[in-house]
Order: structure tokens, then C-alpha cells, then sequence
């Protein structure tokens, strides 16, 4: 069984998170950029796909923090809404600022990609593996286990756009097994 702490087994582990962050953020930018301007903002679904999109690099970003208190946001952020992270939660009655924020444009979210994918490797190296906590009040689970909780978010929001773009246009995204190292 792997150990965190033994220097071998950390180096190894956290070449393989890196890389399938990196696998996960390729498909996610795949079809961010395949994605047809009318499907964008399309409100055919609950969430558009700007806004699962956002969603999805807000939380890979916030959780790849050591802690909640760390997260600095993205500078294209707007962080005067309801719900930041794009996808509309309750509301609430006494707040006077919009539920969600103005849509993302495609650049903007693919700038927002980049910051990820440009930092994914200082923001594991980062973490502390090792931890039994998460950083995380909500998440009552080890380091190590919320960045594989992270990682399936990825995927799964990645592959939530893959299935509307093959449903509504017959676009394909490749499947990326592991990311550059």
C-alpha cells in the first residue's frame, strides 16, 4: 500500500494526480472549444454549458488549495453573486446582488483554463497528502481522498459537456488517458 510520507511513493503519487488533472482539464478544454456558439448560452438545460464549464474550474481550482482560507480566485472572477461557481443554488430572499453572474464568455472561461492548467502542478505540490483533513469544513474526508473526489468532479462535468455536444451536434471529444507530466 502506497504511503505518503515515504518520499518514493509522494513523488509517484503526485506525478499521477498532476497528470490526470492534466487529462481531465485537456478533455474539459476539448469541448469548451468545440462547443457551438448557440449551445453556449443555450438555456435548453438546467445550466448552460458557459456555466457547467465555470463550475467546474472554479471547484478544480478551489480544491486544489490546501484550505479554503488559501483560495485567492481567478482574476476574471465575479464574485459579487449569489453563487460564484456559475451554477444557481436557493436564493436568497435578502440578498440584493444576481444569483449567478453574468455569463462567461468562451475566452473567458478558456483564460480561466489556462490559470489552472498553468498552475496544476504548484498547487499539488502544494498540498499535504499526508493530511487526515481535507481543508474543507464540508468535506469530512482526508487530503489525499478529496483530490480524487476533485479529479471525478472533473471528469464528470467533462463528460457531461461531451454527451451534450455528441447529443445536440454529433461533435466527438477524444478520450485523454493521462495528461503531460
Amino acid at each position: 500500500m502506497s504511503d505518503p510520507t515515504d518520499p518514493a511513493d509522494d513523488t509517484a503519487l503526485r506525478a499521477a494526480l498532476k497528470s490526470q488533472y492534466r487529462a481531465g482539464l485537456a478533455m474539459l478544454r476539448e469541448a469548451i472549444e468545440r462547443c457551438p456558439d448557440a449551445l453556449w448560452t443555450d438555456a435548453g438545460h438546467k445550466n448552460a454549458f458557459w456555466q457547467v464549464a465555470y463550475h467546474v474550474l472554479f471547484f478544480t481550482h478551489l480544491y486544489l488549495q490546501p484550505h479554503e482560507a488559501g483560495f485567492v480566485p481567478w482574476a476574471g472572477h465575479q464574485s459579487k453573486v449569489q453563487h460564484p461557481d456559475g451554477i444557481a443554488g436557493d436564493p436568497d430572499p435578502d440578498s440584493a446582488v444576481p444569483l449567478i453572474p453574468e455569463p462567461y464568455s468562451r475566452s473567458q472561461v478558456l483564460a480561466y483554463w489556462d490559470h489552472c492548467d498553468d498552475n496544476v502542478d504548484a498547487w499539488v505540490g502544494a498540498l499535504d497528502l499526508g493530511s487526515p483533513e481535507s481543508g474543507f469544513y464540508w468535506y469530512p474526508i482526508s487530503k489525499l481522498e478529496h483530490q480524487l473526489v476533485n479529479i471525478r468532479h472533473l471528469q464528470h462535468h467533462a463528460a457531461q459537456l461531451a454527451d451534450r455536444l455528441r447529443h445536440a451536434e454529433g461533435i466527438g471529444i477524444r478520450w485523454v488517458a493521462a495528461g503531460r507530466g
